[in-house]
């Protein structure tokens, strides 16, 4: 039976693959995401107030995007609702079917004149992305020190380059298109370098070779960026690290490494780079806030803890689908693909549809490339090294590298609660959604126990994404009375008033929009 509503939560390539899905398969449609444009961080749209004229250059897939966009916008049964931020989602009443009642706040993050509205869907598709992981080190801190995911947000959204003479650093392949977005804006990039040794890279990447014949579009991705930094005469280098950042108010200069494969500091193979931004990333953290509170249950994996999804994106959560970067960092094609079969399935589409069996190709050679991704940019265990007692590994709450381990020493700090409320990791504005995953490897590591928990299943212990408050929000607006929902909505789950319309188009071939 056809689910008439479908909420879906995030609009990068997985929520807008889900959305036109959904509404292929005759739902009506509700598209929210908290950026003022729909494209995600893949395709971040430039103000329309700059006039770009050539808003390409910076993009991927920019033409297949833009008809997307305009389709959803033009849809009869699609709603989008730009500047909306889930902040909350409330089980059902007993005996009550169906996903969790969603709590939106709509209008700009700083704006005093937000709406609260309550929804209660017949199908949620989550797809709310993930963000950047950075390991703490001497000095990350400082400003001019971003996320490479934040770098290359001024520099596709905003056409700001972040300096004139800027390093790139950390693991993984974001690295490289990070580092073009950076050279197309403008700024200078002295160099990129990738924590991991040509040997480990080799070794992922050339595991089973016949099978990367299915990526080979990443491929001729990889060759264009090594093109752009030949050009630009921008060197990469394998197995070094920026293992400490200096200046006086600002960053100045960085200490680089010659790592070991467990990313062990080689002695003696310092150096010093003088720079005016440092762009960092090791990889990502997907964002489980909105899956925990919906009570989908994890896995673990090489790279971390995703959702775990069934073979129709389904998860362990009634009403509630995952796509994208939530079940596993694979790239833009798998996200689409993923999104594609969410909102498909969540719609309750035909299940013999003739481009099913492509989509779950296209899907299940994403997780191939998520396996090998993982195998080919590890996070060496022995990072820890490069910290001192003075490091910062709490930004928000100023908590030092010696505080965590005084408290890791005290019986007390056994518990992680009991941790938090000692050191205040965690606690502060981010809700450890940066330092969260970092504090609770090197807790575990100091008490030399696992770093997470499991079940008999092997299933993860939510704890640490569990915040029941997923966004913040004014004691004005927790105060005040819901507004109706959009036309064709009801905030009880009932039929709502929009009458049945054509079934709309089929599901597409093409996983890409």
């Amino acid at each position: 039976m056809t689910a008439r509503h479908v909420l879906v939560v995030g609009a990068g390539p997985a929520g807008l693959a889900a959305a036109r899905s959904a509404l292929a398969a005759g739902a009506e449609v509700v598209l929210v995401d908290s950026a003022e444009e729909m494209g995600g961080q893949y395709h971040r749209v430039p103000p329309a107030a700059f006039g770009a004229a050539h808003p390409e250059r910076l993009q991927h897939h920019w033409a297949p995007f833009t008809r997307l966009r305009r389709e959803l916008r033009a849809h009869p049964r699609c709603t989008w609702w730009p500047e909306t931020a889930v902040w909350a989602l409330e089980p059902r009443d007993p005996g009550e079917q169906g996903p969790p009642r969603v709590h939106l706040l709509h209008g700009p993050a700083d704006g005093s004149g937000r709406t609260r509205h309550v929804l209660a869907p017949d199908a949620l598709v989550l797809a709310p992305g993930a963000h950047d992981r950075v390991l703490p080190f001497p000095g990350w801190e400082l400003p001019g020190v971003f996320t490479a995911g934040a770098a290359q947000a001024l520099a596709k959204g905003e056409r700001i380059a972040v300096g004139e003479r800027v390093l790139v650093a950390g693991s993984g392949p974001f690295l490289l298109p990070v580092a073009g977005s950076l050279l197309e804006a403008g700024a200078g990039v002295r160099a990129v370098l990738e924590a991991n040794p040509a040997r480990t890279l080799a070794r992922g990447w050339g595991s089973r070779p016949w099978q990367l014949a299915a990526h080979l579009g990443k491929t001729g991705e990889l060759r264009d960026y090594a093109g752009q930094l030949l050009r630009h005469r921008v060197p990469y280098r394998t197995g070094r690290a920026v293992v400490e950042a200096r200046g006086t108010g600002r960053v100045e200069e960085v200490v680089t490494a010659r790592l070991r494969p467990d990313w062990s500091v080689v002695p003696g193979s310092s150096r010093t780079l003088a720079v005016d931004a440092l762009c960092v990333s090791h990889g990502f953290s997907p964002q489980l806030e909105l899956p925990v509170a919906a009570g989908c249950a994890l896995l673990p994996s090489p790279a971390g803890e995703f959702v775990r999804v069934d073979g129709e994106q389904r998860t362990s959560a009634e009403g509630v689908w995952a796509a994208g970067e939530i079940t596993g960092i694979a790239g833009a094609p798998a996200a689409r693909a993923e999104g594609a079969l969410a909102g498909w399935y969540a719609a309750g589409g035909d299940r013999t549809a003739r481009a099913l069996p492509r989509l779950h190709q296209v899907r299940d050679q994403g997780r191939d490339f998520a396996a090998r991704l993982a195998r080919a940019h590890p996070i060496g265990a022995a990072w820890p090294g490069w910290l001192r007692p003075d490091t910062l590994v709490c930004r928000c709450e100023e908590t030092d590298y010696a505080a965590l381990c005084a408290a890791a020493r005290e019986e007390s700090g056994a518990a992680a609660r009991t941790a938090r409320l000692a050191t205040r990791a965690g606690l502060g504005p981010c809700q450890a959604r940066i330092c969260g995953p970092t504090v609770g490897e090197l807790r575990a590591r100091l008490r030399g126990s696992a770093p997470d928990a499991r079940d008999a299943e092997g299933l993860a212990a939510p704890s640490s994404h569990r915040r029941p408050l997923a966004q913040p929000l004014r004691l004005g607006e927790l105060a005040r009375a819901p507004a109706p929902p959009p036309p064709g909505h009801r905030a009880d789950g009932g039929p709502g008033s929009v009458p049945p319309r054509d079934p709309g188009p089929e599901l597409p071939d093409d996983p890409a929009p």
